[in-house]
């Protein structure tokens, strides 16, 4: 009897272990494919729901509200991709009025009764349209230039709604921005409210201010979009953080108003978030048993989106986690969100130029390029690549480039797809930091961007031209 006991525990004993394996391999799987090219699934298979596509019938697309194909065509809400290329031509950003108005309301819902203000990260996507429609929705917004504060005022936005970040602020920005009478300014060194305290004297205001604090906490996310580690050039270093806000008194131009961090962008799980939070509320404790009155917490942004296999929290579950964290107190709630708001709202249409077959790889040359959107070659970043029309044709591993003379212009590796040449493909989750980082390099005119709302199709910028880039050179007499 005790050897079939003992014969038992080695069974579990091993099956355990094995479970244990297996779920190791896959965190880490899911860790790596984060930022590296690990696309050895189709992307088609890996997108949509249910892959046997028939005609009529109409597929979600898992992780990309408002864009599913109906009979075989991928769609933006009410309107087919290939409509949109036959109007405005390729390579296109193309965005859905729905998603980005749905990813604002869930943010600013989460919050219920609590007092707070949503503010948009200008820098994720910078277009008048969208910077308008969040305005219209209540949105407040986050800026880092003065170049980002006359966007937000032209399109609309609320003045008292924008904070201003960014650690390399000038003079001027500052004076506009005083002009403006922007909410707070979030300033990252003692040098630079010494600057600000200056200007604002010069211009008899008082500037509002919040420090932002570098928390030292890993953010877990690529090493370039990390902010809140002490060796990073954000903000004021944790330890000496209190001693520069008692001392704010010396600076008779600035009135502190608020306590600030952001700690990186495309997170995906929560444990950071509540980490950076616990230890400014604690720094907040201290501030206030020194009768310091603050008036906001701003928590930033960085919540991350789904590009393949990332599970990222929803935005009712991480308001939820940050307000469980707070608790009770009673200062207004600030959060900065930019690519949760905007990321899958959006994707870039291009068409296949060109099929390549070589002894060792196949390419499919499109016409949108490391200019159009960069966060490929920069990142290594993965995005979906989908067929905007599926058909039957046999598929292949392909490689997604572009025409620019780099080796580095790549939209996605080892991607198995059916394609042709005139084929039409989808990159998604190009809603952020995709025009917003283009470039005219090669002499490459930018793309045009299109707002899908229901049926409708508006043109919200048009294709650049050459004619246009070279307008302001000059040729030597």
């Amino acid at each position: 009897m005790i050897c079939i006991y003992v014969s038992i525990l080695h069974l579990l004993f091993w099956q355990l272990i094995h479970a244990y394996t297996i779920h190791c391999c896959f965190v880490d799987l899911d860790a790596r494919s984060l930022w590296v090219e690990r696309a050895s699934l189709s992307s088609t298979r890996s997108a949509i729901r249910d892959t046997e596509i028939s005609g009529g019938r109409t597929k979600e697309l898992s992780g990309f509200p408002s864009f599913e194909y109906h009979d075989a065509r991928l769609c933006v809400e009410s309107v087919p991709l290939d409509h949109i290329s036959r109007e405005f031509d390729t390579p296109c950003y193309v965005y859905s009025r729905s998603a980005l108005t749905t990813a604002y309301r869930e943010f600013d819902t989460a919050f219920a009764e609590r007092d707070h203000l949503v503010c948009y990260a200008v820098k994720a996507n910078p277009s008048l349209a969208i910077l308008n429609l969040f305005a219209k929705l209540g949105c407040g917004f986050d800026i880092v230039s003065g170049g980002e504060l006359q966007r937000v005022l032209k399109a609309g936005g609320d003045p008292q709604k924008i904070v201003f970040s960014g650690v390399g602020k000038r003079s001027d920005e500052m004076r506009a921005a005083l002009a403006a009478n922007i909410l707070c300014f979030n300033v990252e060194s003692e040098a630079e409210l010494g600057i600000l305290n200056q200007v604002a004297s010069e211009m008899d205001k008082i500037a509002p201010v919040s420090l932002r604090v570098n928390p030292d906490v890993n953010a877990r996310t690529h090493t370039y979009i990390s902010t809140g580690l002490k060796e990073n050039k954000f903000g004021i270093p944790f330890t000496e953080a209190e001693k520069l806000y008692t001392s704010g008194k010396k600076f008779a131009n600035v009135r502190i108003i608020g306590l600030d961090c952001h700690i990186g962008s495309q997170l995906t799980e929560l444990a950071p978030f509540s980490e950076a939070c616990r230890k400014m509320l604690s720094l907040l404790d201290r501030l206030e048993a020194r009768k310091l009155q603050i008036e906001h917490l701003d928590l930033g942004g960085g919540l991350g989106i789904r590009y393949f296999r990332e599970n990222p929290p929803s935005a009712q579950n991480y308001v939820a986690a940050l307000c469980a964290d707070i608790g009770h107190r009673t200062q207004r709630i600030l959060i900065e969100p930019g690519r949760s708001l905007v990321g899958n709202a959006g994707l870039l249409l291009t068409r296949v130029e060109y099929i390549k077959h070589t002894s060792h790889r196949d390419f499919a040359i499109v016409d949108a390029a490391m200019n159009d959107l960069i966060r490929p070659a920069l990142y290594d970043a993965y995005h979906e690549i989908l067929p905007v029309i599926i058909n039957g044709n046999s598929i292949k591993t392909y490689q997604i480039v572009g025409p620019v003379c780099e080796t580095g212009d790549f939209l996605g590796h080892d991607r198995k797809l059916a394609l042709a040449k005139g084929d039409l493909l989808a990159v998604m989750s190009a809603g952020a930091y995709g025009m917003s980082m283009s470039s005219n390099y090669n002499s490459r005119p930018r793309a045009a961007e299109v707002m899908v709302d229901g049926d409708h199709i508006h043109l919200i910028r048009e294709r650049e031209s050459v004619e246009q880039l070279i307008a302001h050179e000059r040729i030597l007499p």
